[in-house]
């Protein structure tokens, strides 16, 4: 008789206790690094088409305006100009670009990008007063944002 005896039986099962840990890490981080919207546009949006566009390198370095009619009805008629969910006045542009470059690092500072998403119905009147506060506040980049255009409009 020999002293020792081979183990016939082994196990060949894969451990999966830590597999729903490694599952909801997962789930968590997807949930942390995700950017949802960040504004909720409070103006009526009909924007014109476009011809040519240009895609953006940087859209870190992209701030957004909108302008047009306000959905609530009760602020009236007149075109308003939202930026970051609240509404401000042709004179709090030049503190809003402001307030927008100290977000950003120094470097990029002067290559900020104002993007103008303006309704088509709105008169050319406030988009050139936003323009000259624009230059005022040295953000000379100004982009109008606006889908392709079809072959059927």
């Amino acid at each position: 008789m020999s002293k020792f005896k081979k183990k016939s039986e082994s196990s060949q099962d894969i451990p999966t206790a830590a597999l729903p840990d490694i599952i909801f890490m997962l789930l968590f981080f997807f949930m942390v690094t995700t950017v949802l919207r960040e504004t909720e546009i409070k103006v009526e949006q009909k924007i014109p088409r476009a011809e040519q566009l240009v895609k953006l390198e940087k859209k870190k370095l992209v701030t957004y305006l909108y302008i047009g009619k306000p959905k609530d009805s009760s602020l009236g008629d007149e075109p308003l100009i939202q930026a970051n969910d609240a509404f401000i006045g042709i004179d709090g542009i030049v503190q809003w670009v402001n307030q927008e470059k100290d977000k950003l690092s120094e470097v990029e500072r002067d290559q900020i990008t104002v993007s103008m998403k303006v309704d088509q119905e709105t008169k050319m009147g406030i988009i050139v007063d936003v323009q000259t506060e624009l230059r005022e506040a040295n953000a000379r980049k100004i982009m109008y944002a606006a889908p392709t255009k079809t072959s059927d409009n």
